[in-house]
């Protein structure tokens, strides 16, 4: 019997089988580092707020506590986000013809709150307390990075599964002591490297990696 195909096609056929291969290893990984980007999990990316909230200057020039604005984040599961009238607590002295802060002073006028755009927004299945974190000495900054470094707020986090995971599996390296939580600029002693293994006995913590823990 002739023969139909070129002796050629026996290596077109092998280079096309493990091209395949290859192309999809390649998609897939190009899967991988497009979920975990910036365009995906909007880390760095910063929202069009009513007013351009500094951070920086509340936290970090005037030295304001996060529970001034953030009420309940120490009895809530949700950290709270502040009434107009607590702005005006000092806006009513200070600034009070600036024409940035004029969305404040309408929506105080008005009675009617500011709609800001949340920046730290997870998905409808997962489950998150405030309280129950912070009250177990789990610092602001470790989730939420250097806020008293933000000019405007930012997501610090990719609230990937796998980023909950690293203080899931391991908490002691991540609790502070609870005078601490709201402090953005402590670290660990030197002279005590096993402080969170002593804290975490010391508040019963333990590695909380079962799916009911988020996903209720």
């Amino acid at each position: 019997m002739p023969q139909i195909f070129h002796r050629s096609f026996n290596t077109i056929s092998r280079l096309t089988i493990f091209g395949a291969a290859f192309l999809l290893a390649f998609f897939g990984w190009v899967l991988l580092v497009l979920g975990r980007s910036s365009y995906v999990t909007n880390v760095g990316i910063t929202r069009d707020q009513p007013v351009p909230f500094s951070h920086e200057h509340h936290v970090s020039g005037l030295g304001i506590d996060c529970r001034y604005c953030h009420d309940a984040v120490t009895k809530s599961s949700y950290a709270g986000m502040p009434p107009t009238k607590t702005c005006m607590n000092c806006h009513e002295q200070i600034w009070v013809g600036s024409t940035m802060l004029e969305p404040v002073r309408e929506a105080y006028k008005e009675d009617k709150p500011l709609h800001w755009e949340r920046v730290h927004l997870l998905a409808d299945f997962v489950y998150f307390n405030h309280s129950v974190h912070v009250n177990n000495g789990m610092g602001c900054a470790t989730c939420h990075g250097p806020v008293d470094h933000m000019p405007l707020m930012y997501q610090h986090g990719t609230l990937l599964m796998e980023w909950c995971l690293n203080c899931h599996r391991a908490p002691e390296k991540f609790v502070r002591p609870r005078a601490e939580v709201f402090n953005m600029d402590w670290q660990t002693p030197t002279d005590r490297p096993d402080l969170g293994k002593e804290l975490a006995g010391a508040y019963g913590l333990r590695k909380l990696t079962n799916c009911s823990t988020c996903h209720r």
